[in-house]
């Protein structure tokens, strides 16, 4: 019972320091080892460098190649203007007149072609603004409109998308990124209607109210020289190259004998995913340089920046999965995991249970739900098997519900878009909160019903 204890207070302090700003590179090694200590059972260096940091490294390993090319993408596109061009057209295509699905869209095809979050809500940040005051919008509605776009269905839900928490579940359930394309456009229409809804009612209370954009003085924008950016074709053929790309050789690598890996200690199932997206984000990085080299003030710069950007990412992430994985190898951890497992119903509702719970505690979708399959991955691939369950609706759950406990208050992305905004939780996470973690969560159950007809 001790022991419960300790992975108890272990995880409300990761989720309440994390909040309070300590970086998990530090948080995630010392909390395992205090729920170590609870426990009594392992000896804490041995935990540390054969436990924590064989995890950790075997996670980078894996997952290293897509955040790098994926931050180096989303650089480049950022930095030439690419990213820009394609909301600055979509904005203006819809006009004020649409002013919010305008930003949610902008900031879809952004992710769905690939360009980090962080990335997105930089970009389309001014234009959301020049928007919002030309409908005379409340300014607080920007952050749930912009998380709505980037942060939900484009990086969990749709097919094909190669954000990393679709990546994630591949290697697990010898999926690819196209997994359960029913069930992913079920679960992303569901998102963006309720989403939007939501958003246009907030809206249209505060029109009724008399609340325009509101005084912002200390409102910094960066004025976006439009004659500067690339041509809208230009800027978009990157982001359709990783699409389609992604699925080329998604079905090309599906080909190749199983045997053919076998004397790596691996299976083509497995890797299948990860190649797919690694070599569409690496054509489509060099595609992109060479069609937009003329925006760039420094290509080497660029591509450094990203590259250096990336190491944090997957740093953190890591981090993440070694903690878990510690907790894993505990004998209190068989008691919480039984729990977990004797949840009544299809295993798909245990698994959107754990990875959403996971994803909560730790702020990170990616970071929650590696540590959910790293922890029981095995055991929900078996149970798919004995039940019959398609792997890869167990993929497409997974995706969709570990995005949304994790944008809790305490969330990154959470904080890092409200300090672009300049806004605080008190005026905008009601509307993050519904669009990214409420919503979410109904699409999540809506999806586990519709598998339950057997829609793949």
């Amino acid at each position: 019972m001790l022991g419960v204890i300790g992975i108890m207070i272990s995880l409300v302090l990761l989720m309440y320091l994390a909040y309070r700003g300590i970086t998990v590179l530090i948080l995630a090694p010392a909390l395992a080892l205090l729920a170590v200590v609870f426990s009594g059972e392992l000896p804490l260096l041995v935990t540390y460098t054969e436990v924590f940091m064989k995890d950790f490294a075997g996670y980078a390993k894996t997952y290293f190649p897509l955040f790098l090319f994926g931050a180096v993408f989303g650089k480049i596109m950022d930095d030439s203007g690419a990213a820009k061009s394609i909301a600055n057209f979509i904005a203006h295509k819809l006009g004020k007149d649409k002013a919010m699905l305008a930003v949610v869209l902008s900031c879809a095809v952004l992710t769905y072609g690939g360009v980090s979050l962080f990335v997105v809500a930089f970009a389309v940040y001014p234009i959301a603004v020049e928007l919002f005051k030309e409908s005379n919008l409340p300014k607080r509605l920007i952050p749930g409109t912009i998380a709505l776009g980037a942060f939900t269905f484009t990086m969990t839900a749709l097919p094909g998308t190669p954000q990393i928490q679709n990546a994630i579940p591949m290697t697990y359930f010898g999926t690819t990124a196209w997994a359960a394309p029913v069930i992913g456009i079920i679960g992303s229409i569901v998102i963006f209607a309720l989403g939007m809804m939501w958003l246009n009612r907030r809206a249209q209370k505060a029109v009724a109210a008399g609340e325009g954009y509101g005084n912002h003085k200390d409102e910094r924008l960066e004025t976006v020289d439009v004659s500067k950016l690339p041509n809208i074709v230009v800027a978009i053929i990157p982001i359709v190259t990783v699409l389609v790309l992604n699925y080329i050789f998604g079905v090309y690598f599906e080909r190749i004998p199983s045997e053919y890996l076998k004397s790596y200690g691996t299976s083509i199932d497995k890797v299948k995913g990860l190649w797919s997206l690694i070599v569409a984000l690496l054509i489509s990085t060099i595609l992109a340089i060479v069609l937009m080299r003329k925006n760039f003030k420094s290509i080497i710069k660029t591509v450094n920046d990203g590259a250096i950007g990336s190491l944090l990412a997957i740093a953190n992430t890591s981090s993440e999965v070694g903690y878990g994985n510690v907790i894993k190898t505990l004998g209190a951890f068989a008691l919480i995991k039984g729990a977990i497992l004797a949840i009544p119903g299809t295993p798909l509702i245990s698994l959107s249970v754990s990875t959403s719970i996971l994803a909560g505690i730790t702020g990170s979708a990616s970071g929650g739900m590696s540590i959910a399959l790293g922890a029981l991955g095995d055991i929900y691939m078996q149970k798919a098997s004995a039940l019959g369950i398609n792997p890869e609706v167990m993929h497409r759950i997974a995706a969709i519900a570990c995005g949304g406990f994790d944008t809790l208050p305490h969330n990154g992305a959470v904080i890092t878009l409200l300090g672009i905004t300049g806004l605080t939780h008190r005026e905008s996470y009601a509307d993050i909160g519904m669009c990214t973690v409420v919503i979410p969560v109904i699409a999540t159950i809506v999806c586990i019903i519709a598998a339950g007809f057997g829609l793949v």
